[in-house]
């Protein structure tokens, strides 16, 4: 930003519907150049213009500097050590809501978390305990599945979630899971085949939770079961924890999922570069 004067700028935003591709091209370069630092006052020449070829030349820049920022943040998450849930799921949210700060999203956790901790007892057994969650989140929050609008992308957009409090699966249980998490509960994602449920793993005890039908808590045998109904070979790690990274991936590729059927193409390949930073470790 320090590089380029405010009148310097004025004159590179004006050149962006240069009849001639080169100089567009090479002014459109040089403007990214400049980093995610000169996003707000690309949105005050947005506002100011009113030619549209212009308007959607600046839309075009603003998400390529919003989603260049995204892949950077993607890329020190992965190499982060703790990599974090609520922000790795922070980070995909910003693909559709740029502007959305973690300590908002962190605020809004906490609340959900505030109102389970106040009805919570660390002496109950696990199932109790759970049971204590699932009235919370299921009856009195209201959270639910998202059945009608199972495929929109919205669902793997936390702060989304927390609005309307509907979800799908791996989105519900990542609530959950977060929850559980501050309250000090070994409770983790299980990365089944075509459901995401969770798993409450102590020394003493397993069971399973399915925060897509209201917490329902369900065993091993259950597990063993829905895989061979589907015909899959049951492999371990059906039943055990899923890292962080395995949900992040897999909330990405929901969002792949859900822009591909609403034909978004261009969205759909921004999704794969996203999950190609993933997965490049």
């Amino acid at each position: 930003m320090n590089e380029l004067s405010p009148s310097q700028l004025d004159a590179l935003v004006s050149l962006l519907d240069d009849p001639d591709w080169e100089v567009k091209s090479h002014v459109r370069n040089k403007i990214i150049s400049l980093g995610s630092e000169v996003i707000p006052y690309l949105e005050q020449k947005w506002e100011s213009a009113f030619d549209p070829t212009i308007q959607k030349e600046i839309e075009e820049l603003v998400h390529e500097l919003q989603f260049g920022l995204l892949k950077k943040r993607l890329a020190e998450w992965r190499d982060s050590e703790d990599r974090d849930l609520l922000t790795g799921l922070w980070i995909i949210n910003t693909y559709q809501y740029p502007d959305l700060e973690f300590a908002k999203l962190n605020a809004d956790m906490h609340q959900i978390y505030f109102e389970v901790w106040t009805a919570f007892n660390n002496e109950l057994q696990p199932y109790d305990q759970v049971r204590v969650i699932n009235n919370v989140l299921f009856n009195t929050l209201r959270f639910s599945a998202n059945t009608k609008n199972f495929h929109s992308p919205g669902n793997s957009m936390l702060s989304n979630v927390l609005d309307t409090k509907k979800g799908n699966p791996i989105s519900l249980c990542a609530v959950y899971m977060l929850v559980a998490k501050k309250l000090g509960l070994p409770i983790y994602g299980v990365n089944l085949p075509n459901l995401f449920v969770l798993t409450y793993k102590s020394a003493d005890v397993t069971f399973y939770i399915n925060a897509f039908n209201k917490g329902l808590v369900f065993s091993r045998q259950d597990v063993g079961n829905y895989l061979e109904h589907l015909k899959v070979e049951p492999k371990e790690e059906y039943f055990e924890p899923c890292s962080h990274m395995d949900i992040v991936l897999r909330t990405l590729r929901n969002l792949g999922n859900a822009f591909e059927k609403l034909g978004e193409v261009s969205k759909v390949e921004e999704v794969r570069q996203m999950i190609a930073i993933l997965e490049n470790q």
